[in-house]
């Protein structure tokens, strides 16, 4: 089996009803060959047959779920099949909150794949998240599809699924900001909860700006106790990625958050962003909440 370079590989999986249809014709329309509900152990096969005789597509996506009866018993089976020779695996993971995913099954009416007369539905979507626990810690992206539109998820993946490509492997650090009062990103590694900084929305001539406004980081971080807590926190994320990377975590994603994801947790946010893409890491922000707040 000869290989070629960059050659891609990419799975889409996740939680049942989170959106993988949507992600297929998603990377679809992007120029690659996709196939969903294809047995992962086909996939080291389908793989080479791709790359010796398609040469038209950026690659291969793969939707994949516990539909398949295989699919965690042969899965690492199928990573290493790959990755002797040459090619590696990539994962989208969605996700959604699991009242939002009950809603979206009794829309659609379809029966979950681990529902049966002993599991009702809300049982087999935590089983199906305990069950999907160790791929989606090693996932290079994990999305959080509870609050996005069908036309907000295409976006989201054609921009992140970029960023992955342009800024190649290693750790990957995903900065989200968010507002407390909106809830806290189900995809977050770490959270940190930033509301007993000064808070701008109590001085009429910030409550406009954001936290990527000077006037507003001034504020948020130029007075006690912003001043230590800036550098105490940057050292300890600069600490702490390292840690995460040995342990072979290659992604984190660190949700900040204030009240209304608008000022403090963005003006920190940016500041985290700035440091550690100075470190040399493939760094993305996401300012979640920042129009709500």
């Amino acid at each position: 089996m000869t290989t070629k370079t960059n050659f891609p590989v990419i799975v889409v999986t996740g939680l049942s009803g989170s959106g993988k249809s949507t992600a297929l014709r998603v990377f679809e329309d992007l120029g690659y060959f996709c196939v969903d509900g294809m047995p992962v152990s086909m996939l080291p096969k389908l793989a080479e047959m791709f790359q010796e005789k398609d040469p038209k597509h950026r690659g291969l996506v793969l939707g994949m779920d516990l539909r398949q009866d295989d699919f965690l018993q042969e899965w690492e089976q199928a990573n290493a099949e790959l990755r002797s020779v040459g090619l590696q695996i990539q994962v989208l993971f969605l996700e959604c909150r699991l009242k939002t995913l009950v809603t979206r099954y009794a829309t659609t009416r379809r029966p979950h794949p681990l529902e049966s007369t002993e599991l009702g539905l809300e049982q087999a979507l935590e089983k199906e998240k305990e069950l999907l626990e160790p791929i989606r810690d090693v996932s290079a992206l994990v999305l959080d599809t509870t609050d996005y539109s069908i036309h907000d998820l295409r976006r989201i993946i054609q921009e992140k699924w970029y960023d992955l490509e342009v800024q190649g492997r290693g750790m990957r650090v995903h900065i989200v900001t968010f507002g407390f009062k909106y809830g806290v990103p189900l995809e977050a590694d770490l959270v940190f909860d930033l509301r007993f900084l000064p808070n701008p929305y109590f001085d009429e001539s910030l409550r406009e700006l954001s936290g990527k406004d000077k006037p507003v980081a001034d504020y948020v971080l130029g007075t006690e106790p912003g001043i230590t807590f800036k550098k105490k926190f940057l050292d300890f994320l600069i600490y702490l990625l390292p840690q995460y990377a040995q342990e072979g975590r290659y992604r984190m994603t660190v949700a900040i958050g204030c009240t209304g994801g608008r000022h403090r947790s963005v003006s920190v946010a940016e500041e985290v962003y700035k440091t550690l893409k100075n470190d040399g890491y493939s760094v993305a922000i996401e300012h979640r909440h920042l129009e709500l707040g």
